[in-house]
């Protein structure tokens, strides 16, 4: 095989990596390079975006150290079987690309993942050793998230957590027969092991009210994992199930929705095209419910069709007019869970709300100044001036709510 160099290693092993979502760089521990200490930090604005819960865009390189891979995963372009150009770079190549991007104010964080290369443990070394050599060799103080060979021995996983931000491990598949149909070398509970001793790890690093010592941070970050949304038939019910017991049972930070990609070569039990992208964006915005806004996966997969969601609206207004006896909503004395339910209305407008009416009864021009947009909200809620009557059973709601607008003709001048 021809050899390769730094620059052709990089477009083969950047484009390798862009199947996994879970590359975000959110809750891990503020740290910076003022003062002359060290290089790098985990804050900057900013080839891979990622962003944090406060809005920040964090720019990350975001690779595989290999392509190489001995499994035959039928989803995956870099199994064993697949006839794709390989490369593979050294440790010192991918510390000395993440430090020089660095310097160039490219990237402001390392994403790192791999194809299995002679056994688990091997891999989850060379991943290990690259983040040591960032911290200890070159006092490296920017956001790193490795990806966890979940094979790998638990030393391995140990030493990973205290060099990196965010260990991941992805489920890849919601059904377990469906993994050990299409990736017969993997084990979910291999992988829910691995993710188990890592929430241990986490655990353990926090720091007890009575410690006089703290103890060493591991993954300050957490850890993530991804789904893989229209591989295996698993309805959108079901792929909420499957997040729901992975953040009840593993504390993960975020699950990620990666909608399936047909590769070339793939096995015929493989849909022959992918999911719509919408289905994907409404599985984050019903994981976001179930995160920020108190709902549970059930309520979720009670309004869906045949387990799915619907496409055409968002999760909380298909509930909603699932669940039209819970309305209206009086915005000035209802509770925060109850508010958290209303379409229209996210967190940040629900606290001001909250704030406001301590000192003035809310009227419908007030909420119209607290959220994004009045029409959504207006049915499910009364306020001092306002009453929707019988617009909240209305039986064309969901039509007027979904309403495209007119369609207008451009000009060139």
């Amino acid at each position: 095989m021809a050899q390769l160099d730094l620059r052709q290693k990089l477009a083969v092993l950047a484009d390798a990596a862009k199947y996994d979502a879970s590359c975000s760089s959110s809750g891990t521990s503020k740290r910076n390079s003022v003062g002359g200490k060290g290089i790098g930090s985990t804050e900057g604005m900013g080839i891979c975006h990622a962003y944090t819960p406060d809005g920040r865009c964090v720019s990350l390189l975001k690779i595989l150290l290999t392509n190489f891979c001995i499994y035959d995963c039928a989803y995956c372009i870099n199994r064993v079987s697949s006839n794709v150009q390989r490369a593979r770079f050294t440790v010192d190549e991918v510390v000395e690309l993440t430090l020089n991007f660095y310097k160039r104010n490219y990237i402001e964080g390392l994403f790192l993942s791999s194809g299995i290369i002679q056994s688990g443990d091997y891999t989850m070394e060379q991943l290990v050793e690259v983040a040591r050599k960032l911290r200890v060799d070159h006092d490296f103080r920017g956001y790193i998230h490795l990806k966890l060979i979940p094979e790998a021995d638990p030393r391995l996983v140990e030493a990973a957590g205290l060099y990196a931000d965010r260990l991941s491990a992805n489920i890849e598949l919601p059904r377990e027969e469906a993994l050990g149909r299409l990736a017969p070398q993997k084990s979910m509970g291999v992988i829910k092991k691995a993710m188990s001793q890592v929430r241990l790890g986490v655990e353990a690093a926090r720091p007890g009210k009575r410690d006089r010592v703290k103890p060493p941070k591991f993954a300050p970050g957490g850890q993530s994992t991804q789904l893989i949304v229209g591989a295996d038939g698993a309805p959108d019910s079901e792929i909420l199930d499957r997040s729901a017991s992975l953040y009840g049972g593993y504390g993960l930070r975020r699950v990620y929705y990666s909608a399936f990609s047909p590769i070339p070569d793939s096995s015929s039990t493989l849909p022959l095209s992918k999911p719509p992208l919408m289905r994907e964006h409404r599985l984050y915005q019903a994981d976001w419910l179930m995160r920020f806004y108190g709902f549970s996966a059930p309520e979720i997969a009670g309004a869906t069709t045949g387990g799915m969601l619907d496409l055409a609206i968002d999760p909380k207004l298909a509930w909603a007019l699932n669940s039209r006896a819970a309305f209206p909503v009086d915005v000035n004395i209802a509770d925060r869970e109850m508010l958290l339910r209303v379409p229209g209305l996210g967190v940040k407008s629900i606290d001001r709300m909250m704030r406001v009416r301590r000192y003035r009864t809310l009227r419908l021009e007030d909420v119209a100044r607290l959220c994004r947009g009045i029409d959504k909200v207006r049915p499910w809620i009364t306020a001092l001036d306002w009453s929707p009557g019988g617009l909240t059973d209305a039986a064309d709601l969901r039509a007027r709510l979904v309403r495209e607008p007119e369609p207008v003709q451009l000009t060139l001048f």
